[in-house]
């Protein structure tokens, strides 16, 4: 959603099978994290149509791998083998600058924005969306 800076915050790439899904939860995420976060969606295969675009997960990591480093959030299956996938095209420099969290997709993202808008480490980003497996809705 937002463009990659060079602002020294951690970004986020958020992947879905579904473009709706990934472009509207970057719009929430942006409303918590605020523009200095960099939010990259990547829903949908390469017609529109629900799956996952390989190339356009490839593009996303590396130029999230450019900046200051991002946390990766995915919602499911092809959308998982697509990441490890596109991890394995890029530089070992290009992977230590990303994290993988193993979170939920949305309370996920959401915690990693506002943790990311506070200046959060890539580690401490991560953290905050793996730790929002646990939050109690009701």
């Amino acid at each position: 959603m937002t463009e990659s800076s060079a602002n020294g915050f951690v970004g986020l790439v958020l992947v879905s099978h579904s473009g709706p899904i990934a472009d509207g939860l970057a719009e929430l995420v942006a409303q918590v994290a605020g523009p200095e976060v960099s939010i990259v969606a990547v829903g949908g295969a390469s017609d529109g149509s629900l799956g996952t675009d390989g190339a356009r997960v490839l593009e996303a990591l590396r130029a999230a791998a450019a900046g200051p480093g991002a946390v990766v959030l995915m919602d499911l299956g092809s959308s998982v083998l697509a990441v490890r996938a596109a991890l394995a095209e890029l530089g070992p420099e290009e992977r230590e600058r990303l994290v993988i969290a193993d979170a939920p997709l949305v309370e996920g993202a959401i915690a990693a924005g506002v943790a990311a808008s506070i200046g959060g480490s890539s580690s401490e980003v991560a953290d905050a969306a793996r730790e929002a497996r646990n939050a109690a809705k009701l």
